[in-house]
């Protein structure tokens, strides 16, 4: 799922778009609230560099120009959730096989409409896609990524993704779920070809946050 950024797709009405948008209408009170919570982490949000300032302003403009911009039926640039695990030395990530990208990916996705916040989301897909049912996002964003889609992921185009980290020991059972193929723990320093570049960061940025 990685990808330059590019300019954010246009959201011209379809057939198709209108009964999405009358789907979201009948859920506005859900939509509302993670939009609002999505909006407020962001704003609280400390960027660590200047890449991830100009990434926390497009997201917060893709908010306020898109009041159903965190539902999967809004436009087709919405945002979702993801965190990437490791376990308590550090050293290893739990990373899962993508069915329909094939790629090596952290847990992560669509939100829901029974999701209470960004952070709720993130940790529910994690729990969902690797099996360990204690699993738990640290509250904190690590970092944000902004990505057009590779495959077959319908009129989905691009995800802006908040991204979180947990930590579980090596010893949890893991289990692969139906959007997966596997799922393993990589060590950090050999993490899959092709995936380096987007890992790499991201788990150097959830071990700042897990040190504190």
């Amino acid at each position: 799922m990685t990808g330059a950024a590019s300019s954010l797709p246009s959201t011209a009405a379809t057939t198709e778009g209108a009964a999405e948008t009358t789907s979201i209408a009948s859920a506005a009170p859900t939509w509302r609230l993670l939009h609002d919570d999505a909006l407020s982490r962001l704003e609280a949000w400390v960027a660590p560099d200047d890449e991830q300032e100009q990434l926390r302003l497009t997201y917060l403009a893709h908010l306020r120009a898109h009041p159903d911009a965190v539902s999967k039926a809004g436009p087709p640039a919405h945002l979702t959730g993801s965190v990437i695990v490791l376990d308590e030395s550090g050293e290893s990530a739990l990373l899962t096989l993508h069915r329909r990208a094939r790629q090596w990916f952290q847990f992560g996705g669509h939100f829901e409409p029974g999701d209470e916040s960004v952070w709720h989301a993130a940790t529910r897909e994690a729990r969902e896609e690797s099996g360990i049912a204690d699993v738990t996002a640290l509250p904190e964003i690590v970092q944000l990524d902004r990505h057009v889609l590779v495959g077959d992921f319908g009129r989905c185009r691009e995800h802006l993704d908040i991204r979180f980290a947990a930590v579980t020991p090596r010893s949890a059972a893991a289990a692969v779920s139906t959007e997966s193929i596997d799922v393993r723990w990589w060590p950090v320093d050999a993490l899959p070809e092709g995936t380096r570049a987007e890992l790499g960061p991201l788990v150097r940025a959830a071990a700042r946050v897990i040190r504190g």
